[in-house]
């Protein structure tokens, strides 16, 4: 009987089994399994999600006749919902409710309109013939001043606006404008329809939404759906309440110093406060603009510092105490959102896009909050 030997046993082993120099096995690796391959992987899923982003955002684009309206809708939706509810809480009935809160939403709006569209044609001619002469001082200012510039120049320039006026691109613009005034009816006329929906059967309509969920799920949507209503709500409620103050503020001021198209001013005063950041301030540009050309410049500085003062105190005190934590949002990705619906959008992008980022913010808070493995780890850390 052969006894074996020590250095027989490497031998007895299949070659895949020997073991190398350094101790330990081989194994093989896949070339996707170090750094430079996982990095790669991170950058193809990186690069995947944000091609659905751009393909999603196309297609909404392409559909915007359909989405401004129904975002708009939204957002009315959330802020007129307490008055519906209100009046159901009243013993109304629920369609009685609904049309009586979009009528007196509507009508409210269709008086400002009125009222701003007939202050217009009132003082038109005082504007355009305190434009006219504003434009003669400056020309006046530019020929006669420290620049050295010609008349011959200055009618070049007013040449080659008047060209422009008159081309066939701008005259195509005509074509466009009549075709995007068309789609702006059809588009208030959809998100009418779609605003009286959502405040009569508005949780039928998000409950048929979520029911293919499963229930765990079900429930973190109606908090997360919950959450954004309240954002969404008190955020238009609270900067409405803000642009109201400022409106009335500089209106008065506007009347006390007897600038034309007051009305019409306070009503663009009133819209701008819904852009963050800078819509009060273009508001304040043009309010001081008008009292430049229809009452000097003295009035403008007055308006100018109205309207800083006003700013002021929308900024210290009247939007923390109002609006208060309803748009957690840092002011950069404020700036970020604002740019980023006006590119998309136009100015109907820059009023939606910073409710829209506070709502979506606010549901993935909510989301997170509510996962079981946040609650597993808030229940871990309550223990220890």
């Amino acid at each position: 009987m052969r006894v074996a030997r020590p250095d027989d046993a490497g031998a007895a082993l299949p070659p895949s089994a020997a073991v190398p120099p350094d101790g330990r096995p081989r194994a093989r690796r896949s070339p996707w399994a170090d750094s430079l391959g996982r990095a790669a992987i991170r950058s193809a899923q990186v690069l995947l999600i944000l091609a659905v982003l751009t393909c999603a955002v196309l297609a909404l684009r392409q559909l915007k006749l359909l989405v401004i309206p129904l975002l708009i809708a939204i957002i009315l939706a959330a802020a007129l919902s307490p008055a519906v509810r209100f009046l159901r809480r009243k013993g109304w009935p629920n369609a009685l409710a609904t049309w009586t809160t979009l009528i007196a939403g509507v009508g409210g709006l269709s008086v400002v309109l009125w009222l701003v569209g007939r202050e217009i044609r009132d003082e038109s001619d005082e504007l355009v013939q305190g434009a006219t002469e504003g434009l003669d001082e400056l020309q006046a200012y530019l020929t006669e001043g420290p620049l050295g510039i010609t008349d011959e120049q200055i009618s070049a320039a007013r040449q080659a606006v008047i060209d422009f006026l008159t081309s066939d691109q701008v005259q195509g613009g005509a074509v466009a404008g009549a075709t995007a005034a068309f789609e702006v009816v059809a588009g208030l006329l959809l998100g009418l329809v779609v605003l009286f929906f959502l405040l009569k059967d508005g949780r039928q309509i998000f409950s048929f939404l979520v029911r293919p969920l499963d229930r765990p799920t079900q429930e973190r949507t109606w908090r997360m759906g919950r959450r954004s209503v309240d954002v969404l709500g008190g955020y238009v409620r609270g900067t409405a309440i803000v642009a109201t103050v400022d409106a009335v503020v500089i209106g008065v001021a506007l009347l006390i110093i007897g600038v034309p198209l007051v009305l019409p001013l306070v009503t663009i005063v009133f819209l701008g406060a819904f852009i963050p950041l800078i819509g009060a301030t273009l508001a304040g540009v043009l309010a001081a603009l008008i009292a430049l050309v229809a009452n000097g410049p003295v009035a403008a500085l007055i308006v100018v510092a109205v309207v800083v003062a006003v700013n002021q105190l929308e900024g210290d005190f009247l939007a923390p105490v109002v609006i208060g934590r309803t748009l957690s949002l840092h002011p950069l990705v404020i700036l970020f959102a604002l740019t980023a619906g006006t590119i998309l959008a136009g100015v109907v992008g820059a009023l939606l896009s910073v409710p829209i980022t506070a709502v979506v913010w606010a549901a993935v808070k909510e989301w997170w909050a509510t996962s079981p493995r946040r609650a597993a780890e808030t229940e871990q850390v309550g223990v220890g």
